[in-house]
C-alpha cells in the first residue's frame, strides 16, 4: 500500500468538511471518499511537538521522541531513526518529502529517499509550486511502493493580503472571537489561506487518480494544530488540539462516513504500519485504527493525552481528554498569559486592546465536554465533581510516570538545549526577538 500524507499548518477543524463555511471543495471531495475523524486530537498544538508525535508514534516528551519545542529555533528528536520515514525506508518503502515538515531543522536527517525540489514558478504561491512538483512524482513510475509527505505552509500566519473574492461582510470569526470588522478581516485572511491548501489538494489527487495509483495508496490528511487565532494555536483547549483527520483507504467500507471514535494523532503510525503491512515498532505509544477503516472496530482510545512544554516561550501544560470530561493543568510559576505563544494578527491585537493579557489564568481546568463542548466552566474546584477530577488527576499522572516525563523531576523548569531559541514570558510577539 502507497502511502500519500497531506499535511497543513494551522488549520484544526476549520475546512468545510467540518461544517464550517470555509470553502475547500477538494477536501469536501476528499472527504466523501474517505472516513472523517471528528474526535481526532493532535498530541501537542504547537508545530514541530505535533508532527514529531504523529511522526515518531510517541508523546513529545519521551524518550522515544524528545521535540519539547521548536525545529528552527534549536530544539531536536532524540533519534531520528524513529521517524516514520526512516522506518519505513528500511523495510522497503521509496520515501519522499514535498514542502514543508517540521520535525528537523534539516530535512535530510529524517531518512526521506527523496526531498522533492519544485520548479519556481512566477507569481504561483510556494505550496502550488510543492503541489505540482508532488504531482510529478505520483506520476513517475516506481518500482517499489512509496510515502509521499507533501507538507503545505498554508493556513499559517500570515495570511495572503488578497481576500477580494472574499467579503468578511459575510464572514463570522472563530467562535470565541468578538464579531467585530476587524475580527472578520483577519478571518478572511483565513479563508484566502485555506482556499489555496484546497487548490493543492486538489492537484495532488487528481495526479493520483490520474496515475492509476489510487486502488493501491492510502490517503491521510491532517493538520498540525488549531488555527493561529487567541486561545487556539498553542492552547490545551479542544479549539488548540482539534484536529481534521480523513483517510481514504482503497475497497473501505467506511468511505464517506464520520465517526466519533476518540483518537490522536499518535495513533497514525500503528495504523500506516498495519496498512502497509509492516511490523510495528517497540517504542510506539499508540494503537492502530485500521479496523474502523475496514468497518469493524469498536472503541480505540477511552483517553488521549496532549502537551505543551516549549513554544516561542515556555509554559509548560499536560492535559487528559476523555470523550466526555477533560482535566488540563499547568505547571509552571507564571499564572498569567504568555503572549509570544500566540501568533501577531488582528484578532489578538484585538483582544490585547481590551486587557486580555491581564486576566489570569488557571493553573486547573476541568471541563464537562457534553455539556460545555466551549470549555467556559471550569468545574475544578471540588463540589460534583470531584470523583471526576480525581480519576483524570490519577489518569494523568500514570501518563507522565510512563512515558518518562520531565516535568515530574524538575525543581524549575525543564531545560532548552543549548543554543536554542526561547522568548521572554514578557515578549509580545514570537518574531520580536526578545529571547531569553
Amino acid at each position: 500500500m502507497n502511502i500519500v500524507y497531506m499535511h497543513t499548518h494551522d488549520t484544526g477543524r476549520c475546512i468545510e468538511p467540518y461544517g464550517y463555511n470555509v470553502k475547500t471543495p477538494n477536501l469536501m471531495a476528499l472527504a466523501q471518499d474517505s472516513a472523517l475523524f471528528r474526535q481526532c486530537c493532535c498530541a501537542a498544538p504547537t508545530c514541530s511537538p505535533s508532527r514529531a508525535a504523529l511522526l515518531t508514534g510517541a508523546s513529545p516528551h519521551s524518550a522515544a521522541n524528545g521535540m519539547l519545542g521548536l525545529a528552527h529555533r534549536g530544539f531536536a528528536l532524540n533519534d531520528c531513526n524513529k521517524h516514520l520515514a526512516n522506518y519505513l525506508g528500511k523495510t522497503g518503502y521509496e520515501t519522499a518529502l514535498c514542502g514543508v515538515q517540521h520535525e528537523a531543522a534539516d530535512a535530510g536527517a529524517i531518512g526521506y529517499t527523496k526531498i522533492l525540489e519544485a520548479k519556481k514558478n512566477p507569481g504561483f504561491d510556494n505550496d502550488i509550486n510543492n503541489a505540482h512538483a508532488a504531482a510529478d512524482y505520483i506520476k513517475t513510475p516506481k518500482s517499489a511502493p512509496f510515502f509521499l509527505s507533501f507538507g503545505m505552509f498554508h493556513t499559517h500566519r500570515v495570511f495572503p493580503s488578497d481576500t477580494k473574492d472574499i467579503r468578511q461582510e459575510y464572514i463570522m470569526p472563530p467562535a470565541g472571537i468578538y464579531d467585530v470588522k476587524t475580527n472578520r478581516e483577519d478571518m478572511a485572511g483565513y479563508h484566502a489561506s485555506a482556499k489555496i491548501a484546497d487548490e493543492c489538494v486538489g492537484i495532488v489527487m487528481d495526479a493520483l487518480i490520474g496515475s492509476g495509483a489510487a486502488n493501491e495508496t492510502a490517503v491521510i490528511f491532517t493538520t498540525d494544530h488549531g488555527i493561529a487565532f487567541p486561545r487556539m494555536k498553542c492552547s490545551l483547549y479542544d479549539t488548540g488540539i482539534g484536529v481534521a483527520l480523513m483517510v481514504k483507504y482503497p475497497g473501505s467500507p467506511t468511505a464517506g462516513t464520520a465517526n466519533d471514535f476518540l483518537v490522536s494523532h499518535i495513533d497514525v503510525f500503528p495504523t500506516v504500519c498495519e496498512l502497509c503491512g509492516v511490523e510495528k515498532p517497540g517504542w510506539l505509544e499508540g494503537k492502530s485504527f485500521a479496523g474502523i477503516l475496514r468497518g469493524g472496530a469498536d472503541e480505540i482510545n477511552s483517553e488521549i493525552f496532549a502537551e505543551v512544554t516549549y513554544h516561542a516561550a515556555y509554559e509548560p501544560m499536560r492535559c487528559v481528554r476523555t470523550p466526555r470530561y477533560k482535566l488540563i493543568r499547568r505547571y509552571d510559576y507564571h499564572n498569567g498569559a504568555v503572549p509570544a505563544n500566540t501568533d501577531d494578527g488582528n484578532s489578538k491585537r484585538f483582544l490585547t486592546e481590551a486587557g486580555f493579557l491581564a486576566r489570569p489564568v488557571d493553573r486547573e481546568m476541568l471541563f464537562d465536554l457534553y455539556i460545555d463542548p466551549l470549555e467556559r466552566e471550569n468545574l475544578a474546584r471540588g463540589g460534583a465533581y470531584t470523583s471526576v477530577y480525581n480519576e483524570l488527576s490519577s489518569r494523568l499522572a500514570d501518563w507522565m510516570e510512563r512515558t518518562g516525563d520531565p516535568l515530574l523531576r524538575v525543581n524549575h523548569r525543564v531545560p532548552a538545549p543549548a543554543g536554542a531559541r526561547v522568548n521572554r514570558l514578557d515578549s509580545l510577539d514570537p518574531v520580536d526577538r526578545n529571547f531569553e
